[in-house]
């Protein structure tokens, strides 16, 4: 049971993967903030267009 414990401890597979994660999720952020600007400022667009265009 010991040997298996300290293995378990020093295996370092899963934080490679918790790194992974964490790094996918900061872009994730990143672009849902890009995402949400830059549609806000094609709204107002499409909105002057339209009524333009009325």
């Amino acid at each position: 049971m010991r040997r298996l414990l300290a293995g378990f401890w020093a295996d370092q597979s899963g934080a490679t993967a918790i790194e992974y994660a964490i790094i996918g999720c900061g872009i994730s952020i990143v672009i849902v903030a890009a995402v949400n600007g830059m549609g806000t400022k094609l709204s107002g667009t499409f909105s002057t267009v339209s009524t333009s265009l009325k």
